[in-house]
C-alpha cells in the first residue's frame, strides 16, 4: 500500500557537560572545567573514578547547583527530594559496569521553553515564530570514559583502547517530549540551549570535545492511501557534535524509515527502538544496536548515596547562576543599546565575554558616556580588536589573568574621545591581552607606548606633505575628483605617525593641501 503522508516526530536527548572543577562523586578533576586544558591520557582518574575496593562516591554539590539553574531555564519544576540510582550495563570504559544515574527521582522536570528561530548565519530572530518544547525532565549523572580506536596521532591499531579522563565528569541530561516536527526546530533547540548553557556558564559548550551532544530520537507517523496510520520504530542517532550532523540525521532518517517500513513492515512497540551512529562523510545513519528499555538496565537506588535535599537556597543559588537568560539578554542588548544581532551574539557567546561587556559598559555609563554609544565602544572592542588576538580566558578561580573591564572600558573612552586611533586602540588591546598591565592606566599605557593622537598642527602638515611627496600619482587623481585615492595618502601619513595621528585630521590637512 501506497504512503500518502509522512509526519516526522522528534524528541531530543542533550548530553550536557557541566564545568565544575572536580567530577561528579569524586575529588579528581573535570576535563570538563576551563582550567584542566590538555592533559595526558588516563591522568584525571583516583580510586573513585577506578572504581577500586572501598572507593566511595560523594556527590559533588556545585554541579547540583549549575543542574539548578539549567533546569530553572528549562522551565522545570525542581524536586524537593532528588535520588541516584544505579544503571548497570558493562562498557570497557565504564569500570563500575554501572552508572550513576537518576530514574525515577530526578532533580529537573515538567519544564517548557519557547524556542526562537535562527536564520542562516546562525543569528537568532528575536521577532520571529517560537516554538513550544516540553522538557520531560533534566537529570544528573556520571559521564563515561572514552574508547580510541587509534592511537594518539592518529597510527592505526587493531584494536582499542580506553582514556578515563571523562569517567565521572558530572552529565546533565536533557529528556525533552516529542515537540519537533522538522529537522530546523530541533536544529533552533540545540542552538538555544547551548547559548543558554554557555552565558551563564554551566558548561563551556565546546561541540568538539563532547561538552555538549546531541541524540535526536526519531519516527515518522505514516498515513496510508487507505487513511490508515502507521508509526515507525524510533531511532536514536547517538553523540551528534554538530548542529549539521543533528540537521542530516533528522532529515535522512526521515527518508529512510520510509524504506525500511517498506522493506520490512516494522512499527513502534516495545523493544522496537534501535541506536544508530552518523557516518558524516557519507552523510547517512548506520545501525549499532537494538535500544535497552528501562528494565534492561536494573535500575536501583545507590546504596551509598543518600537520597539529597533541596531546600530553597539551594534553589535561590541556581537562580543567581542563571541570571538573566541568554535570549532577553539578547533582547536588550539589541532593543535598548542598539547592538547588532551578529554582535549580540559575540559578545554573549559565552559567560567571561559577557560578563566584561556588562562590566565595561556600567562604568562607562556611571562616567557619563551615552548607554548605546557605550555598549558599541565596548562590542567592537570585544568582537573586532579583541577577536584578532589571543586573550587568555579565565584562570581556575575563575578571574580574567591579564584583562578585566577597567580595562576595557579606559580603552573604550579613549577611542570616543578620540585621544587614541583605531590602529592605536588595537595597540593597546594586544598589549593587554599578551601581557600584565593590571592596575595601569590606559591613558598611561597609550601614552608610553606613543600611540595617543598627536595634536600639533605642524606634526600633522609635515605627515601629509610627505605622503603627498611620496605619492605623487595619488595627489593628482584627488585632485581631480578622485575620492578614493586619498586613502593611500592617508596610510602613508598614518604610518609616518607611528599610530598617533588622528585620521580625521590627517585627511582635512590633505584636502587643504590638494584644494580639495
Amino acid at each position: 500500500m501506497g504512503v500518502r503522508d509522512v509526519r516526522l516526530v522528534v524528541g531530543m536527548e542533550v548530553h550536557v557537560e557541566l564545568a565544575t572543577r572536580r567530577k561528579m562523586f569524586t575529588g579528581a578533576r573535570s576535563p570538563a572545567h576551563a582550567s584542566v586544558g590538555e592533559v595526558e591520557p588516563n591522568t584525571l582518574i583516583d580510586p573513585v573514578v577506578l572504581a577500586l575496593p572501598g572507593a566511595l562516591p560523594v556527590p559533588n554539590g556545585r554541579a547540583i547547583e549549575l543542574s539548578i539553574a539549567v533546569g530553572l531555564a528549562l522551565g522545570c519544576s525542581i524536586a524537593e527530594v532528588t535520588r541516584f540510582d544505579r544503571k548497570g550495563y558493562f562498557y570497557p570504559d565504564l569500570p563500575k559496569a554501572y552508572q550513576i544515574s537518576q530514574f525515577d527521582q530526578p532533580l529537573c522536570f515538567d519544564g517548557s521553553v519557547e524556542v526562537p528561530a535562527f536564520n542562516e548565519r546562525g543569528e537568532v530572530v528575536v521577532d520571529g515564530e517560537r516554538t513550544r518544547i516540553g522538557i520531560v525532565r533534566a537529570h544528573l549523572e556520571e559521564d563515561a570514559g572514552k574508547l580510541l580506536h587509534e592511537a594518539p596521532g592518529g597510527v592505526r591499531i587493531d584494536h582499542s583502547i580506553v582514556d578515563l579522563n571523562r569517567a565521572g565528569t558530572p552529565l546533565l541530561e536533557i529528556v525533552t517530549a516529542p515537540d519537533f516536527s522538522s529537522a530546523g526546530e530541533a536544529e533552533a533547540f540545540c542552538r538555544w540551549l547551548r547559548h543558554t548553557v554557555r552565558l551563564m556558564g554551566a558548561s563551556l559548550g565546546v561541540m568538539q570535545e563532547g561538552h555538549i551532544r546531541f541524540e535526536p530520537n526519531i519516527n515518522c507517523v505514516l498515513t496510508l492511501e487507505g487513511g490508515a496510520e502507521v508509526v515507525t520504530p524510533i531511532v536514536e542517532v547517538k553523540n551528534l557534535n554538530s548542529f549539521r550532523a543533528v540537521v542530516g540525521a533528522i532529515e535522512y532518517e526521515r527518508r529512510a524509515q520510509v524504506e525500511r517500513w517498506r522493506e520490512d513492515g516494522r512499527e513502534m512497540g516495545p523493544g522496537a527502538k534501535r541506536t544508530f551512529g552518523w557516518d558524516d562523510a557519507n552523510q547517512r545513519t548506520v545501525a549499532q544496536r537494538e535500544k535497552e528499555d528501562a528494565h534492561d538496565y536494573r535500575y536501583f537506588p545507590d546504596p551509598d548515596l543518600p537520597p539529597v535535599r533541596v531546600d530553597a537556597a539551594m534553589v535561590e543559588r541556581g537562580r543567581s547562576i542563571m541570571g538573566e537568560v541568554w535570549l532577553e539578554r539578547v533582547e536588550r542588548l539589541v532593543g535598548e543599546l542598539g547592538l547588532s544581532i551578529g554582535d549580540a551574539t559575540v559578545v554573549l557567546d559565552d559567560w567571561w565575554r559577557a560578563k566584561l561587556f556588562e562590566a565595561a559598559h556600567r562604568g562607562l555609563v556611571e562616567q557619563g558616556v551615552e548607554a548605546k554609544a557605550a555598549a558599541r565602544g565596548v562590542a567592537n572592542l570585544l568582537t573586532q580588536k579583541m577577536a584578532g588576538v589571543h586573550w587568555d580566558r579565565p584562570d581556575a578561580d575563575g578571574r580574567g589573568r591579564f584583562v578585566d573591564a577597567r580595562m576595557v572600558a579606559e580603552i573604550v573612552a579613549l577611542r570616543l574621545a578620540e585621544k587614541v586611533s583605531s590602529n592605536g586602540a588595537d595597540a593597546l588591546v594586544e598589549a593587554i591581552c599578551t601581557s600584565d598591565h593590571r592596575g595601569e592606566k590606559m591613558e598611561a599605557l597609550a601614552e608610553r607606548m606613543d600611540v595617543l593622537i598627536v595634536q600639533d598642527d605642524a606634526a600633522i602638515d609635515a605627515w601629509c606633505r610627505a605622503a603627498i611627496k611620496a605619492h605623487p600619482q595619488a595627489a593628482e587623481e584627488v585632485r581631480g575628483g578622485k575620492a578614493q585615492a586619498i586613502g593611500r595618502l592617508i596610510g602613508h601619513a598614518m604610518q609616518a605617525a607611528g599610530g598617533s595621528g588622528d585620521p580625521k585630521a590627517i585627511r582635512g590637512r590633505l584636502l587643504e593641501l590638494l584644494g580639495g
